[in-house]
């Protein structure tokens, strides 16, 4: 393979990254390409073990582009998974297990670098998943949530230049509605992605709630965005992990949510492995 591009060169095209990243990926893990990719956030790592076989395991900081992970709850290697779907047939599942957040200040490319790859793999659905914080009393940690829309309140995109993507249906109401019939209970709720690394203010949880979020965190929306511009469909679902600050008497905390996540691991990888099948 020839010298890949810095994703850091404001010169280079991040796509050109993506491929190399993706062409790696198939000379590593002996898979041309895939099908489906998976981001798991805090509290959903383990759904990788039940998706099916594991084909390849790699050290996601060796793939070009990307780096180890910076936060506790996250994998560092990135897999091929060989999964068999409900009716059968077989598709290959690219689970990214590094996860880079904008706030750890290492920019917006590196952000959406994973789903940028996963679509250069052939992966033309993405489920994204995270551990957040609930703004309505009855959602308590443990329970998980579609994601129907979001807001953006990071004020960066993904995007660079003068690109225009349409983002009615960022979250496929087809993905969703095969979710609600694997759980038919599922909630769905909108989800607010503030910049981080600090948790928000009580004010700050008001005025997303006012704005209509369900749900706030720190990563999945500038993912989602960069999917769809790579005309991929998106499923979201998040754990709630806490109840947002004002919301909860409790002062909140990382061990928390690494608690939380732990805690309600097995059902929700579970709930995952059996949604992912029937995609």
């Amino acid at each position: 393979m020839s010298t890949v591009p810095d994703l850091d060169d404001p010169s280079t095209d991040p796509f050109d990254v993506a491929a190399a990243a993706a062409e790696y990926i198939a000379g590593k893990s002996g898979v041309a390409g895939h099908d489906i990719a998976l981001v798991l956030g805090s509290g959903w790592g383990g759904a990788a073990e039940l998706l099916g076989d594991v084909v390849a395991e790699l050290p996601t900081s060796e793939i070009p582009g990307f780096r180890a992970p910076a936060v506790d709850g996250h994998r560092a290697t990135t897999r091929s998974i060989r999964v068999e779907r409900a009716d059968g047939s077989v598709r290959h599942a690219l689970v990214l297990g590094s996860r880079t957040h904008l706030y750890e200040g290492k920019g917006v490319r590196r952000v959406a670098h994973g789903v940028r790859t996963a679509a250069a793999t052939g992966a033309e659905t993405l489920i994204l998943t995270n551990g957040c914080g609930s703004t309505h009393i009855g959602w308590r940690p443990g329970q998980p949530v579609l994601l129907k829309d979001h807001l953006n309140l990071t004020a960066r995109s993904p995007l660079e230049g003068a690109t225009f993507v349409d983002l009615t249906d960022v979250y496929s109401p087809r993905l969703r509605k095969l979710a609600q019939e694997v759980e038919p209970e599922l909630p769905e709720g909108v989800y607010a992605q503030f910049p981080g690394p600090h948790y928000e203010t009580p004010a700050e949880v008001k005025m997303a709630t006012i704005l209509g979020a369900d749900l706030v965190g720190m990563s999945t929306v500038l993912e989602a965005v960069a999917a769809r511009h790579c005309r991929m469909e998106v499923l979201g679902i998040s754990l709630v992990t806490n109840l947002a600050a004002g919301i909860s008497p409790q002062p909140l905390s990382h061990e928390e949510v690494l608690e939380a996540g732990k805690e309600a691991g097995p059902r929700i990888s579970d709930l995952l492995a059996r949604i992912a099948a029937k995609i």
